[in-house]
C-alpha cells in the first residue's frame, strides 16, 4: 500500500498554540490519531478567525470539510504545547486544500502534518458555493 507524502510549504501564514489534554491521550499513553484531528479542527477555527472570518461565514458562505489526510511523525504526549501552522493553497471553482503541519512547541519535534480539503457551502440553499473572491485574493 502507498504511503500518503503531504509537502509542505517553506513559509505558513498562521500558527496558534494548542495544549494537549487528557481527553486526547488514549491507552498507550499518547494523542490518540483521531483525536489529533480535533486539535487540527481547533487550529482551522483559529486560522479563520484570524483571517476576520468564522467556518459559517467567510464572505457570505461557509466551509465544509471535503477530506482529510494526515501523516503521523512522532508520538504527542500530555502537557505538551502543540504548535499548529496552517495555510490555504490549491484553490479550485470551489474550494481549496489547507495544509498543517504540528510541531512540538518545546523540542521542534514534528508530530503531524496533513491536508484538509474544504469547499464553500451555501448553508441557506444547501449547496456548494464558488470561492469567495475576496477570500482567493488573501492568498495571490
Amino acid at each position: 500500500m502507498a504511503r500518503i507524502q503531504i509537502d509542505l510549504p517553506e513559509h505558513f501564514g498562521f500558527s496558534t498554540a494548542i495544549p494537549v489534554y487528557l481527553s486526547h491521550i488514549n491507552y498507550s499513553g499518547h494523542v490518540d490519531n483521531a483525536l489529533l484531528l480535533t486539535l487540527v479542527t481547533e487550529a482551522r477555527v483559529r486560522y479563520f478567525q484570524s483571517l476576520g472570518y468564522t467556518e459559517m461565514d467567510v464572505e457570505g458562505v461557509g466551509i465544509i470539510l471535503a477530506d482529510a489526510a494526515v501523516q503521523y511523525k512522532s508520538e504527542a504526549f500530555h502537557g505538551e504545547i502543540m504548535d499548529i501552522s496552517m495555510t490555504a493553497t490549491d484553490f479550485n471553482k470551489y474550494g481549496c486544500d489547507l495544509l498543517w503541519r504540528m510541531r512540538d512547541q518545546v523540542s521542534g519535534r514534528e508530530v503531524a502534518r496533513g491536508k484538509s480539503g474544504i469547499v464553500f457551502f451555501d448553508y441557506g440553499t444547501h449547496r456548494i458555493a464558488p470561492v469567495p473572491p475576496a477570500f482567493r485574493q488573501l492568498f495571490e
